[in-house]
């Protein structure tokens, strides 16, 4: 199968999915642009600002996209073949994700840019906001540890792409000296914005060519900033702690939008393998419907394996904790909310593309993360030669590093909004306490499991990920059902989810359960599991009763 025709297809059914069925749900969602947002309603500057649809974008985007959507369909692909992957991620995410996270975002303006825990209290009940607000804090807790301790192994070692180009450059220092500049820039960039004010156009061709140059300036500086695992990882929390209650103009909007055009960069490049590079699909279509051990199972672990991919629960907290705050029009939101998903499917199906140009033989023990750069890497030596594959790979890196760190300090900010509608408070220092509730535990989760700790909780962070997805639905369905409008567009995606999320956590709890050895990682898995599984099914209970109310 040509690989041109696999991207032209997958391409032109993302725009048919955008404008017609994204259109459909945007009249449902009865999207007014005379209805004034959060964003002007209560501007503050510093987390409430009315933001260009298109700086908007690339930082939703940036803070949507991680490594889910990389390393989900490669494990996938690998489990299943590539077939059931493409089928599910493009279906996923235009009748699922998309709708999930459209949905959300409008949800919330229409709450005053309140969280989505907020609107399952309002709509549901306090008891059963103050359940979802749990079940969020948990997974945000799960997103955090597992997000830091990938992006500190990545600043010691270096990814796994960097160790497969053979470089001579120390890789881990590159990616964290590479890292750090990024970071410094976009704060330099926020500075500039706001005390100068120029055109978006000239700040684009300012800092966005500079971003790039920090991937070339990263392999110059390799042993600046050499540290071990746990320091670095203490380190990302410590600016996470930091970066969460400055104000969005200052490093959040920045760094998103530069970090945007890395993602951006990304798809273009794999864009161009696929349609010009001549390969071909060399991986077989299906495998069957069991890959072996305790989550080897194509249902309902291919849904829970590729996540982010196809739908994320975290979109939600996103879309409802710092994008909402910042819609200057209910318009934008088709666009931010629904067109951003789509083009993490578009980074989805990049990343499946990536493996399925080599063989089996070819990528035998090789890690996500290194099939990706590799495969980024093969695409861009069609631009700058096939001589400088080590410098293409090293990019595939610093890609992959940036789309984790971006989501970092978004969930430790998203934590803290959590934190305080909660309690109720605002203020610096009761922001300052919801960080360290949130920072906290997961420091303590990464100290005691060590390097490479995340992927103790990985295949439970996807589970609970898609979870919150469904009850995310829920509550929105509820919403809409009071508003006398149909929902039957978010009811049908949330029970498909319901149903294989729950099926996967009862089996996460089992497994590990069965694999605990005292109170280790396995035990804190299973109590996890088991916690998340009672308090979904609570809210549940509790949105089916509300909507049978509003039905009578």
């Amino acid at each position: 199968m040509s690989l041109a025709l696999f991207a032209l297809c997958f391409i032109v059914v993302l725009f048919l999915g955008h404008r017609l069925y994204g259109g459909w749900v945007a009249r449902q969602l009865r999207l007014d642009d005379q209805r004034r947002t959060p964003a002007h309603t209560h501007a503050d500057g510093v987390d409430y600002v009315a933001t260009p649809p298109f700086y908007l974008f690339a930082q939703h985007f940036s803070a949507i996209a991680a490594a889910g959507p990389i390393a989900g369909p490669i494990l996938a692909c690998q489990s299943f073949g590539w077939l059931p992957c493409l089928l599910w991620i493009v279906f996923g995410v235009i009748f699922v994700g998309a709708v999930h996270d459209f949905s959300a975002l409008v949800a919330s303006l229409r709450h005053g840019g309140t969280s989505i825990a907020e609107i399952t209290r309002e709509r549901l009940g306090t008891a059963q906001g103050r359940a979802m607000m749990a079940f969020i804090w948990i997974a945000l807790v799960y997103v955090i540890v597992a997000f830091t301790d990938i992006t500190a192994g990545s600043f010691v070692q270096g990814t796994d792409e960097l160790e497969a180009g053979g470089t001579s450059f120390n890789p881990g220092g590159a990616v964290a000296a590479a890292s750090v500049l990024y970071l410094l820039l976009s704060v330099m960039m926020g500075l500039v914005q706001r005390f100068f004010a120029p055109p978006l156009w000239l700040v684009t061709v300012v800092f966005v060519p500079a971003t790039f140059a920090l991937a070339w300036a990263g392999t110059h500086l390799s042993h600046w900033l050499i540290f071990d695992g746990l320091t670095w990882s203490l380190a990302i929390l410590a600016y996470c702690c930091i970066a969460s209650v400055t104000p969005v103009w200052l490093l959040l909007q920045p760094r998103g939008y530069l970090g945007g055009f890395v993602l951006y960069s990304a798809i273009a490049i794999g864009v161009i393998g696929m349609l010009f590079g001549g390969y071909e699909v060399r991986q077989p279509a299906f495998t069957g419907f069991d890959a072996g051990g305790a989550t080897g199972a194509l249902m309902p672990f291919l849904f829970v394996t590729i996540a982010c991919g196809a739908c994320s629960g975290f979109h939600g907290l996103v879309c409802s904790g710092t994008t909402s705050k910042q819609i200057d029009r209910e318009s934008h939101s088709h666009t931010v909310g629904y067109g951003a998903m789509l083009a993490e499917g578009f980074v989805a199906v990049i990343a499946l593309v990536t493996i399925v140009i080599f063989t089996r033989e070819e990528i035998a023990g090789m890690k996500p993360g290194a099939i990706y750069g590799r495969g980024i890497g093969e695409f861009l030596t069609l631009l700058i030669g096939r001589e400088n594959l080590p410098f293409a790979i090293t990019f595939g890196a610093m890609a992959f590093s940036t789309f984790v760190f971006d989501t970092l300090d978004v969930a430790t900010r998203l934590g803290r909004y959590l934190v305080q509608e909660l309690i109720g408070r605002h203020g610096i220092f009761w922001a300052s306490m919801g960080v360290l509730l949130t920072i906290g535990p997961a420091a303590l989760m990464l100290v005691s499991a060590g390097s490479g700790g995340y992927l103790k909780f990985w295949t439970l962070f996807g589970a609970s990920n898609q979870l919150l997805a469904a009850l995310t639905l829920l509550s929105i369905a509820v919403w809409m059902k009071s508003q006398g409008r149909t929902a039957w567009f978010l009811i049908l995606p949330m029970s498909g989810l319901l149903v294989t999320t729950l099926w996967a956590l009862g089996s996460l709890t089992l497994s590990n359960w069965r694999a605990a050895q005292g109170l280790d990682a396995a035990m804190g898995n299973a109590l996890a599991a088991a916690a998340l599984m009672a308090l979904a099914l609570f809210l549940v209970v509790s949105g089916l009763r509300r909507g049978s109310r509003l039905s009578a």
